[in-house]
């Protein structure tokens, strides 16, 4: 058995951007990037400037576009491979003391060991990372919706429009998933989104440091990074990720 104690959002960048990434994700988060790691430097921990918080943002520079992933933490990283396997996983790469997965949908993820990671950090400029958002084709929705709430043992709730399914992790870890059907058949794809005390303020901030808008939707924005990366500015409480009963009820 296992249990995930830690959860990691990474937003996988092209390699040459990798530097781009870094200051801008550095810059909306308040953090700092760490040092380099992987044969290639590919990947930087942003950590939090402020002591007595602990990390759940990465970065990973990747050949092609990139996107987002999740790394789930746990005492017991062998349980949570065979766990998965037994749900439809398939095996990408075991690297000894961590392993590469990918969902029955197509999605990749990780199972890393827990170091003690415990306190969420604090929100930064009125926003905070908290979701990765698994954008899914219709033929393959209800199969990965399954895979993922059996993986996690997440409550569930539905969204207010029928597309979107969240997953919300026990009080205290850091990032939750929002699986979200897509309209029509493409590949699978993830994204970060962050929740916003102010929308309208964020996004101006964003847009002062380098980000593009790219889509605006009831209560939400699509956004471009430096990098070329995409990913979402949502209305929701950066603290509880709830959705004020006051707005639109297309919210997200």
């Amino acid at each position: 058995m296992f249990s995930i104690r830690w959860t990691y959002a990474f937003a996988d960048r092209p390699a040459a951007r990798l530097a781009d990434a870094g200051a801008f994700w550095t810059a909306v988060t308040g953090t700092r990037l760490s040092e380099p790691r992987g044969d290639q430097g590919e990947f930087m921990t942003l950590l939090p400037c402020e002591a007595g918080s602990d990390a759940c943002l990465k970065l990973q520079g990747v050949d092609g576009e990139g996107g987002a992933h999740l790394d789930l933490c746990v005492d017991d990283v062998p349980a949570l491979v065979r766990g998965a396997r037994e749900l439809g996983a398939t095996l990408v790469a075991d690297h000894g003391d961590w392993t590469v997965l990918r969902s029955p949908g197509g999605q990749l993820f990780c199972a890393v060991p827990w170091h003690g990671e415990a306190v969420r950090q604090p929100v930064a400029e009125g926003s905070r990372p908290d979701q990765v958002c698994l954008d899914v084709p219709p033929s393959v929705y209800e199969a990965e919706t399954a895979f993922w709430s059996a993986l996690t043992g997440w409550d569930r709730v539905r969204g207010t429009r029928p597309e979107f399914l969240t997953l919300v992790p026990p009080a205290g870890l850091p990032v939750r998933i929002l699986l979200q059907r897509l309209a029509g058949e493409r590949a699978p794809s993830a994204h970060l989104d962050l929740a916003c005390a102010d929308l309208q303020e964020t996004r101006a901030r964003h847009e002062g440091l380098g980000a593009v808008f790219v889509a605006g939707h009831p209560h939400w924005a699509v956004m471009r990074d430096p990098s070329g990366g995409t990913y979402c500015l949502t209305g929701r409480h950066p603290v509880t990720g709830e959705i004020p009963a006051a707005r639109d009820p297309q919210d997200v």
